[in-house]
């Protein structure tokens, strides 16, 4: 084997500020879930604290794993821990509806008072209203994933640890704002009806589409750094970065279209239960 693919192989950055965080916010779950599984077992079954508790582990995969050195040699690997931190770890973690638990972990009474102070400035909740506003948690990552991708600032992240980490943050941060709406995170309030979900997942899935098949089609390495670093597969820089273009395309798609099938099957599926029942052919049998 390469003796560069071994030693990308054998890196885990557990070093990593993320790394420590991860089992502190883990522990707190789990001993928040634990009280509220048992007062709201069907509000918090045990899938949600497998999907939180999954969430937590893409994380650390993505910043800790050698897929993190190994994303130096092969675009298509750096793109498939962008796709971690994007379109799995935030839903996973927004689908644990986290707040409650960590809430109910936390010491009663400075918790509520915290709350009750937070929850008085008008500043902080017109803030709050405003940064989780559909439009803008669509415009963050569409913007995100655009700018990121440009040649020169995804060359920026590749030469320096700092704005790497920077790229990561911005890319996390966006889907968790992203997620958002889509999931419903308590304390959210509906925005929108239902069903506007759908388009708001679709144009998310035409913007990844197009930079996907910008990767997949183009005639050129787009990023240098490619080009130059050693070869570690029989796979070329084009090739490579075709590649890469795939990974963001299929399993992009997946993770925008899937939902936006299930919530086009649950608006329709009331629908057509009512009309059912209420059809002359169903009420005179």
């Amino acid at each position: 084997m390469n003796p560069l693919l071994t030693d990308a192989l054998h890196s885990w950055d557990v070093d990593h500020a993320v790394v420590w965080f991860l089992p502190i916010v883990a522990l707190a779950y789990l001993r928040g879930f634990s009280r509220v599984h048992v007062q709201m077992p069907v509000r918090f079954p045990l899938w949600r604290l497998a999907s939180f508790i999954g969430g937590l582990l893409v994380v650390f995969v993505a910043v800790a794993s050698p897929l993190d050195a190994l994303g130096e040699l092969l675009l298509s690997l750096h793109m498939t821990q962008h796709m971690l931190l994007i379109m799995v770890a935030p839903p996973l973690l927004w689908l644990g509806q986290p707040f409650i638990p960590l809430l109910r972990a936390s010491p009663p009474r400075p918790t509520k008072r915290a709350l009750a102070r937070l929850l008085t400035i008008p500043v902080l909740c017109s803030a709050g209203d405003g940064l989780t506003h559909p439009v803008v948690c669509w415009i963050a990552l569409a913007a995100t994933t655009i700018v990121w991708h440009l040649p020169a600032l995804y060359e920026l992240a590749l030469h320096s640890e700092a704005w790497h980490d920077v790229q990561h943050a911005c890319f996390f941060t966006a889907a968790l704002l992203f997620w958002w709406p889509v999931v419903r995170v308590w304390p959210s309030r509906d925005r929108w009806p239902r069903w506007a979900a759908i388009p708001y997942l679709v144009g998310a899935d035409l913007i990844n589409t197009a930079l996907s098949a910008t990767l997949s089609f183009s005639n050129h390495v787009l990023y240098a750094t490619y080009a130059s670093v050693p070869r570690v597969t029989s796979l070329s820089p084009l090739d490579d970065q075709s590649l890469a273009g795939v990974i963001m395309w299929v399993p992009g798609s997946i993770a925008f279209l899937l939902p936006a099938i299930v919530l086009t099957m649950q608006l329709v599926q009331p629908r057509a239960r009512r009309a059912l029942i209420e059809s002359p052919s169903w009420t005179s049998q």
